[in-house]
């Protein structure tokens, strides 16, 4: 059996400050603070982005470096209100919407699933129950995905999520109805699992509305 390393006890405050100071750097053109922004904060992008755009790796590629260029062309505007990640996230959520867009994966919101999509093997292994819940989620129509995403994952009310998609409220609350139905279909073997490899929800922060 692995044996679990504790983690390393951080100074929270040091780290900030330190993260800061490394921002502060990238801001005056340090490549090497940009660097290191990147590799601290790349893997939860990479992981943002490819929720929202789903299988397609070339778009979420393109999606992820475009997030990228843009925080650090916004990297001035950022004033430590909050942590940088938590600002980082925000653009990522936001990027990936406007890509999107343009690549029209909204325009079929009421696109079911396959029918052949709810067939998910069981899993045992309870590392993989992330991963199944991910791969579901993928399986979704772009529109169903979004909502679920933006709602259950993000956070966003159905009131930012119709704005900021161009949707009614009412239209939002029916797309997440969908999805957690079909996702109930396609995870049922882990809704129906013993408890410790049942899905529980995760509490997520909300960071800041959508602009």
């Amino acid at each position: 059996m692995a044996t679990l390393v504790p983690a390393p006890v951080t100074n929270f405050p040091d780290a900030m400050e330190n993260e800061q100071l490394t921002v502060q750097r990238a801001i005056d053109g340090d490549q090497g603070a940009m660097r290191a922004l990147w590799t601290r904060h790349a893997p939860h992008i990479d992981v943002v982005v490819r929720r929202m755009v789903g299988h397609d790796a070339d778009l979420a590629a393109d999606v992820a470096q475009d997030v990228w260029i843009q925080i650090f062309r916004a990297l001035p505007s950022f004033r430590g209100d909050a942590q940088f990640g938590t600002w980082a996230h925000r653009i990522a959520v936001n990027r990936t919407l406007n890509a999107l867009r343009r690549h029209r994966r909204l325009a079929a919101l009421e696109v079911d699933v396959e029918d052949d999509s709810a067939s998910v093997e069981p899993e045992a292994d309870r590392a993989m129950l992330a991963a199944s819940i991910e791969h579901a989620a993928a399986r979704l129509s772009p529109g169903a995905r979004t909502v679920f995403l933006l709602h259950d994952v993000e956070g966003y009310t159905h009131e930012e999520i119709a704005e900021q998609l161009g949707i009614t409220s009412g239209g939002s609350k029916s797309q997440l109805f969908k999805a957690r139905a079909k996702l109930r279909v396609m995870l049922a073997h882990l809704i129906d699992a013993p408890s410790s490899m049942r899905i529980r929800p995760t509490p997520t922060e909300h960071a800041a509305p959508l602009h």
